[in-house]
């Protein structure tokens, strides 16, 4: 089973919600669509449902073109943002409201709603009602009502959106588990790329109705395809600064100019000897990645520390060139005091070079 969308297109009026996309989900694969409000994840996820039918392009589910199809027909399990649960059904109700319309025997409804609330620890409350839930009961119970079926695939509309902290990683866990066992294409919306980052087979990055890079967790994070990707994916945000390329070497070597007169000399993707000198660039890297001295750094920059923010087990620091900002995060045993000057190193192989159309530049 699997689920094809090919050029995939959705306008309401003269607003393009989601614009001509192209996508594979295998089956077991867990894909995250992942983007900023308003960005076509969810209506991209409602079309594949048939809540919305598309203006273009196809949407495919194990081979079989569905455009046409309503919702009930194209046997998909769907677990919404805001649970939608029946108030008046206790959870036992509730999980096994989907199975009577298949026309399943009672024993085998029974045996189902067993499995799925001793896999999701639903046990204790089989007949209490939502309203004497706690929210992450909640969200069980819904995931639950989803996988109880076999559709299809499965679809999940910012399943965690509605969870404190702590709810949030018990269920990020606990969703994982339940669809590993599955062999289904799931497809997860979400705002929360942590959230996509630890449940994801691959993301989808998406912005303005288009997907910007699709790739795995660790290469999103790691390559990112171009700087809205760079600048979206991460915590703390990558550091994304202008600099004028003033030189490179065949193995990378390259020198650059920081606006305030500051010089970077710092080994990048050999490619960097494809841009002629003065091209604008702008180099992104990971705050985790920067080095900082008291002492002067050769090929480093300047830097005063404006911020000192205790993270636990690590320090963010909010570091000034002078034109610019930087974020450093280092382990909290290093001392950093606002205002002093300390010397920036960006080690070699961890910066990203970013070209002035926004594409990253590599191998």
């Amino acid at each position: 089973m699997t689920i094809q969308l090919t050029n995939l297109t959705k306008r309401f009026g003269d607003l393009t919600a989601v614009d001509a996309i192209d996508l594979d989900v295998d089956n077991g694969e867990v894909l995250c669509l992942l983007g900023p409000s308003g960005c076509g994840k969810t209506t991209t996820l409602r079309m594949i449902a048939g809540l919305e039918f598309a203006t273009e392009g196809e949407v495919i589910l194990g081979g079989n073109r569905v455009n046409e199809l309503a919702p009930r027909d194209r046997n998909v399990a769907m677990s919404f943002q805001f649970y939608a649960l029946y108030p008046s059904l206790s959870v036992a109700d509730n999980l096994a409201y989907p199975l009577h319309a298949e026309g399943i025997t009672k024993a085998e409804i029974d045996k189902r709603v067993a499995q799925v609330s001793q896999t999701l620890q639903l046990d204790g409350i089989l007949n209490r009602t939502p309203g004497q839930l706690a929210e992450g009961e909640k969200q069980r119970v819904a995931v639950g009502r989803s996988i109880i079926r076999d559709p299809n695939c499965f679809l999940f509309d910012e399943p965690l959106s509605r969870l404190d902290v702590q709810l949030r990683e018990e269920m990020r866990g606990e969703i994982k588990e339940v669809l590993q066992d599955l062999s289904r294409p799931t497809v997860i919306v979400t705002h929360d790329q942590l959230e996509a980052l630890t449940m994801a087979d691959r993301i989808a990055v998406m912005r303005d109705g288009r997907i910007e890079q699709v790739d795995t967790p660790h290469n999103v994070f790691q390559r990112p395809a171009n700087l809205f990707v760079a600048g979206f994916i991460g915590t703390p945000q990558m550091n994304l600064l202008p600099a004028t390329l003033t030189s490179a070497q065949p193995d990378g070597t390259a020198d650059f100019a920081i606006q305030g007169d500051q010089k970077l000399a710092i080994q990048v993707d050999p490619r960097i000897t494809e841009l002629a000198p003065g091209t604008q660039v702008t180099l992104g890297i990971r705050p985790r990645n920067l080095e900082i001295s008291k002492d002067p750094i050769d090929g480093g920059i300047s830097t005063k520390i404006d911020i000192v923010e205790p993270m636990g087990a690590e320090t963010l620091a909010h570091l000034h060139t002078g034109h610019h900002d930087l974020r450093l995060v280092t382990d909290w045993r290093v001392p950093l005091a606002e205002g002093d000057q300390v010397h920036t190193r960006f080690p070699p192989g961890a910066t990203h070079i970013f070209t002035e159309d926004g594409e990253a530049l590599r191998s």
